[in-house]
């Protein structure tokens, strides 16, 4: 670990003696404007006016607490039963892991754990940029089974916070990916985690751009792998932006995120409980700190590092340029992760907690008509876990790592399902063809502009 990265270390962890003294909004002021008669949170129901309890239609329970939100569809009772047969929903955190700003800070602050192996790439981009692949190597490597009836193993893309930290909770999913049978490899942006920045140019919020050109090299050399994705808190941005701009036409199979940031903008305008604020606006000065010459020219950087808030941050090295500056309002227009969210055609779950401090209540930071009305949006809400956190006893990792994973193989499944049932359909419709034309089957009035779809019932489409 670099000398400032044991400072920042140091100082978040005596921000964490503060943030575990600050309380929550009472429960007690909120549950006041519940029914009468409601069940509080610790014994299994939420209140109607407490952090998930608004989250009326739609709500499937699981095992644990949490809570499936979805539209009904077929795939939607495949990932049901596959998450009521999951033993990572079992068993609860310990009492004291339970508490959310205890969660998180382990998360972000405790440091990475040895063992990983990773090779490292550097992709050069359209306009000369760099961002960087990870792949996991080891250990773990040996003895590993396929993921997919080919025997290829998955590629499973892991997409960090939007701050560059790689934290340990992303590469212990890499190694039980590994362990699993799945290819890991990690995306940097630039600057980002040793990622040389090149060009005085940086990756906005949410611009998949960059993605895009490193998906499409991860396809071109596993060009008959599947492709899953995984994305961090505020790194989610960068993939469902991704998503949606591709809409069908993406190469990814299916894709989760752990506690995603939504709705951005209002996330950066209210912003986030001091410590919060303080540590990720300090990790990012210390990053760009080492480019502060090269963006001379393109951003006020006394200004930069004089920044009080996450917004005035993102707002002086994104919207305030001298060369090209745009107002704030255009700024999310463009990189807004759920701008084309109607677009996206890939299912994404997306595993929230209601006691995250980072994100804020459920009632504010989840947009649920989203997974209310999209198809292809499946939302798990435990009661527990911070934000990212999720934490389970020593040495499992975090549980949302299991479930993510279990998805994954249910998805697979699911898919392969739906493809020989498309298989057995198109060579029993090629069958009766056949019959008609020998005069074989007894006569059957049949309009012209009728199709096979309206005759027989076994088409089926995992949307429905």
């Amino acid at each position: 670990m670099p000398p400032w990265g044991a400072a920042l270390a140091l100082l978040l962890a005596a921000l964490a003696l503060l943030a575990l003294r600050l309380r929550r909004p009472s429960r007690r002021a909120v549950g006041a404007r519940t029914r009468p008669g409601a069940r509080s949170e610790d014994h299994g129901e939420v209140d109607g006016g407490g952090p998930a309890g608004q989250l009326s239609d739609g709500r499937e329970p699981l095992p644990g607490g949490c809570r499936l939100i979805c539209k009904p569809s077929a795939l939607a009772q495949c990932l049901l039963r596959a998450l009521r047969r999951s033993a990572a929903l079992e068993p609860g955190p310990l009492p004291w892991l339970s508490g959310p700003h205890l969660q998180t800070l382990c998360h972000f602050v405790l440091p990475v754990g040895p063992g990983s192996e990773l090779a490292r790439e550097y992709l050069q981009l359209a306009d000369d940029g760099l961002v960087a692949l990870d792949w996991v190597v080891g250990p773990g490597a040996r003895g590993r089974r396929a993921t997919n009836a080919g025997g290829l193993p998955a590629v499973l893309l892991v997409i960090p916070n939007a701050w560059g930290r790689l934290t340990r909770n992303v590469l212990d999913l890499c190694l039980l990916a590994l362990e699993r049978g799945y290819y890991p490899v990690i995306f940097h942006r630039r600057g980002h985690h040793g990622c040389p920045l090149v060009s005085p140019r940086l990756q906005p919020f949410g611009d998949p751009s960059d993605l895009k050109e490193a998906i499409t090299y991860i396809r071109f050399r596993h060009p008959a792998a599947p492709l899953f994705a995984v994305s961090e808190g505020s790194g989610s941005a960068l993939l469902l932006s991704y998503l949606g701009e591709c809409g069908s036409s993406s190469y990814v199979t299916g894709a989760a995120c752990i506690s995603p940031v939504l709705r951005c903008r209002e996330w950066f305008e209210a912003g986030l409980p001091w410590p919060y604020e303080r540590g990720f606006l300090l990790h990012q000065k210390i990053a760009l700190s080492r480019y502060a010459t090269a963006l001379e020219d393109t951003v006020d950087t006394g200004k930069l590092f004089r920044s009080r808030s996450l917004r005035e941050f993102e707002e002086t090295l994104f919207c305030h340029t001298k060369s090209f500056p745009i107002s704030w309002d255009t700024y999310w227009d463009h990189n807004d992760p759920l701008r084309d969210v109607d677009e996206a055609a890939v299912p994404v779950l997306c595993i929230c907690s209601a006691d995250d401090p980072v994100c804020g209540p459920p009632s504010h930071f989840l947009p649920t008509e989203l997974f209310h009305s999209n198809p292809y949006f499946f939302l798990l809400l435990s009661r527990h876990g911070g934000h990212c956190g999720f934490l389970r006893q020593e040495p499992l990792p975090a549980w949302s790592h299991d479930v993510i994973l279990e998805y994954f193989r249910a998805l697979t499944d699911f898919f392969r399902t739906e493809e020989r049932m498309k298989g057995l359909s198109k060579r029993r419709a090629s069958f009766l063809a056949g019959r008609r034309r020998w005069g074989t089957l007894p006569k059957r009035e049949v309009s012209p502009s009728s199709s096979l779809e309206e005759i027989f019932s076994w088409k089926r489409s995992y949307t429905r």
